[in-house]
């Protein structure tokens, strides 16, 4: 393989065949890449049984205690009988393998489709849910795995770009107006009265499959230590009056297992600024791996940074605006 080639490009088919077959399965040669970027994965058709996801880890991204992690959480929720997609265990239990230098971990394969947030009584069951998986989740911390804070997702991602990304002509706007966020943002999430818990942490509709009138809560790879509205906030959109009535749905059932903080919207207009200057920073870390100048070939042109740049000045006002109310 070429030296410069990405680690992945590894992942052949015959690659991903010979990894599931590790673990004692029989493949029929059906090998099926997945929509996914941060990750690899793959559906592999398996003789006289169905088929499997196998999931590929990035590597350098998490360490093995921190996946682990992961999965133990996904066990711990089942065993509360939480619609959650757990991976496969071994015989000892274990749910992380190693293959060729890579780690990677196999996963049932979960029918459905993304969920109707128009949909007020979807809301409900989601919210209902939610509440049962964040009362599990805040009887005890993360050992391993970080927490959601305005450092690593707000200020690295800002110095990163800000270094090395932003093109000359959107710098001095793009620092200035970075700072003045950065700054707002810190004063509301460096509050020692925020209570964090283990949540599923990029809970948006592509990590929800609806089946047979449930959700199935799939992909925890960016589990950690967050504000319980981390979980809740991506199911919103619209106009103010429709998030308003989404979110009285939600809190409607999930006040039900769980006590909703209303201080914590105060947070959400906070965390969403933090999601988007995580993913550009994202994108800008992840662009030696080929199919993301293939997939995102936008990025990093004069029209994303202008759109960017736009974006975050409509957060900065956000920010001022009263929360939503339920």
């Amino acid at each position: 393989m070429n030296q410069t080639a990405h680690p992945f490009q590894s992942l052949t088919p015959s690659f991903v065949m010979d990894a599931v077959e590790s673990r004692g399965y029989r493949c029929d040669h059906r090998v099926f890449a997945l929509n996914s970027y941060e990750n690899r994965v793959f559906q592999v058709g398996v003789e006289e049984s169905a088929p499997l996801i196998a999931k590929f880890y990035r590597p350098g991204r998490w360490s093995d205690e921190q996946i682990v992690e992961e999965h133990r959480f996904c066990f711990e929720l089942v065993e509360r009988e939480l619609p959650v997609v757990a991976p496969l265990a071994g015989a000892e239990g274990e749910s992380l393998f190693h293959f060729g230098g890579f780690r990677f971990a196999l996963f049932p394969r979960q029918g459905g489709h993304a969920p109707e947030f128009d949909n007020l009584d979807n809301l409900l069951i989601l919210g209902r849910t939610l509440g049962r998986l964040h009362a599990f989740g805040a009887t005890r911390p993360f050992a391993h795995r970080p927490r959601l804070d305005c450092q690593s997702f707000g200020h690295a991602s800002v110095e990163l770009i800000s270094e090395r990304f932003i093109l000359p002509e959107y710098q001095a706007n793009y620092d200035a107006l970075t700072r003045d966020l950065l700054q707002a943002l810190d004063e509301l999430l460096d509050d020692g009265r925020i209570s964090f818990l283990r949540t599923h942490g990029d809970c948006h509709a592509g990590n929800v499959l609806w089946r047979d009138g449930a959700p199935h809560f799939v992909d925890f790879d960016d589990a950690r230590m967050a504000p319980a509205i981390q979980d809740l906030w991506m199911m919103l959109s619209g106009e103010r009056s429709r998030q308003c009535a989404q979110l009285a749905e939600i809190v409607e059932g999930y006040d039900e297992f769980y006590d909703f903080r209303p201080s914590e919207l105060r947070l959400v207009e906070a965390l969403r600024a933090l999601r988007i200057l995580h993913h550009s920073a994202w994108l800008a870390r992840r662009w030696d791996d080929p199919a993301f100048p293939h997939h995102f070939p936008w990025f990093n042109t004069v029209r994303y940074w202008g759109e960017h740049i736009l974006q975050l000045r409509e957060q900065l006002a956000a920010l001022n605006e009263p929360p939503l109310n339920i």
